[in-house]
């Protein structure tokens, strides 16, 4: 039985070369591989690296910019919460003052208007249901829902039912809704 005459050393020594060449012929490889892409292809790489690069910035430079603005974000959103939303207490009286108002500039007839509420939990509002019926010509009505869209305080048509009440008379069936702040 004959015993190696190699070192354990010299194996080790050996078999580290082995993966330094291995690791230069891989170098060597890439290194031709890029050559042979040419300056061309490295110009069109750091054009495309460039321009991903000032579009990060603009992204960062639009995200920098909303982080500022949020703190005005928020007193816009409380000033609408007090200017828009009424007051639970006399929100009614104003709501039949407003669409009245508004009825009465656009020149249409209403057939009073029906309230119906339900809390929102966990919001701070009441969800407050109108109904209500006005009678006039198509260019009345068009004023009066104008109207509406313009009014000092927050009001959203959900449904129009449009019937002919008389010949040249149109009858709109309105629901809509709005807040009152609690």
């Amino acid at each position: 039985m004959r015993i190696s005459t190699w070192p354990t050393w010299k194996k080790t020594i050996g078999l580290a070369v082995c993966v330094l060449v291995a690791a230069d012929l891989l170098l060597i490889g890439l290194l031709w591989r890029a050559s042979i892409e040419g300056p061309e292809a490295m110009r069109q790489d750091e054009e495309r690296l460039e321009l991903e690069a000032k579009l990060l910035r603009a992204d960062v430079a639009r995200g920098e910019k909303i982080r500022a603005s949020l703190p005005q974000v928020g007193r816009d959103s409380d000033a609408f919460y007090q200017q828009a939303f009424l007051d639970n207490s006399t929100g009614y009286s104003q709501i039949d003052s407003d669409l009245s108002d508004i009825a009465k500039k656009a020149g249409v007839n209403t057939g009073g208007f029906g309230f119906n509420q339900k809390v929102v939990k966990g919001r701070g509002v009441t969800e407050v249901s109108i109904t209500t019926s006005v009678d006039a010509d198509y260019p009345a009505i068009i004023q009066f829902i104008n109207g509406l869209e313009l009014a000092k305080h927050f009001y959203l048509v959900d449904q129009l039912h449009l019937s002919s009440a008389t010949p040249g008379t149109i009858r709109l069936n309105l629901e809509l809704h709005t807040y009152f702040r609690t």
